[in-house]
């Protein structure tokens, strides 16, 4: 029997990683919106892709605007992307309370019929909203997880093989902390083929990295003028379900709950962790220089902020 997964929010970012998901046969995906129409319509356009692209996964589309989930009983990992986007000129913070609301509906419709579900967060602000799935979901911190540091490595890792002009596949990026521009890419744990980044990359153009890393869902924003990426967070949302649903074991960067990890209690920020079948089922530190650690407090501070005022 095929795992089922569902993703909430039929937008650009839902879409593309129902699209993912199903293309390559990883789940049977159900994908929700509160449009009537464009869900089921986009589901039976990838359901019709299959035959060419070799899948069996089934994609159904439904409408929630009644609040009727029942489509999506007993999936193995729901990925959250509902909630109003981010526009030009506009924060992560500025979407705290809005997307809030939306969060916390979806979680208490979909956790009812799919109590064993893994729960991956999306929405942005993504830390705080991952924070207030895991308290309105009331499921263990190893069932809900933020998907960040997958993305922000892997812009990073783009611009780094710009830079050197050598294959993604041999960079290995490494970001810690929140979702936003206080995010902490950790150069001296990336490397090109096991070379330290520091190694190969002058002190002042690895800065310039590291700021373009920091701005890279703004960069989009401002070029894309009506919207927000979508190609790169779904394919990092799409790995980390895969890590999951195939029990991969892999080490990403994810934004997960912590007990004292790193210093910081009751947050959910970016670090490594390991993901397989029950979600993360490892947090593993490693060591920061005095720099890297206030970086990182510094980066979890801005979410806690954010946390404070939404009371979770």
């Amino acid at each position: 029997m095929r795992k089922k997964v569902t993703v909430v929010g039929g937008g650009f970012v839902g879409s593309t990683t129902a699209q993912r998901i199903h293309d390559a046969g990883l789940a049977d995906v159900v994908l929700t919106d509160i449009l009537d129409g464009p869900p089921a319509g986009k589901a039976l356009d990838m359901a019709e892709s299959a035959p060419i692209l070799g899948t069996d996964a089934h994609a159904v589309g439904i409408t929630t605007a009644s609040g009727d989930y029942k489509e999506t009983a007993n999936s193995d990992v729901v990925v959250i992307t509902a909630g109003f986007p981010r526009k030009p000129g506009m924060s992560r913070d500025d979407l705290l309370k809005a997307n809030y609301d939306v969060i916390k509906a979806v979680v208490e419709a979909v956790v009812k019929l799919s109590p064993n579900a893994i729960l991956i967060v999306i929405t942005n602000p993504l830390d705080a909203m991952a924070q207030a799935a895991f308290k309105v979901s009331g499921f263990p911190k190893s069932r809900v997880i933020g998907m960040a540091g997958v993305l922000d490595s892997a812009r990073m890792s783009t611009f780094v093989a710009a830079e050197l002009n050598v294959s993604v596949e041999n960079v290995h990026s490494f970001v810690l902390g929140g979702h936003g521009d206080d995010m902490v890419p950790l150069a001296r744990y990336s490397t090109v083929a096991g070379i330290p980044l520091p190694e190969l990359i002058s002190k002042e153009k690895l800065e310039a990295i590291i700021t373009r890393t920091r701005k890279g869902g703004a960069e989009i924003v401002n070029l894309l003028k009506t919207g927000s990426a979508y190609y790169a967070p779904s394919a990092a949302a799409a790995e980390m379900v895969e890590a999951i649903l195939k029990d991969k074991k892999k080490i990403l960067p994810c934004a997960v709950y912590l007990e004292g990890e790193y210093g910081i209690k009751g947050l959910f920020v970016g670090v490594p962790v390991k993901l397989g079948a029950r979600g993360v089922e490892q947090i593993i530190e490693i060591k920061l220089t005095p720099d890297e650690k206030a970086a990182l407090d510094k980066s979890a501070g801005s979410v806690r902020e954010l946390v404070n005022v939404l009371g979770v």
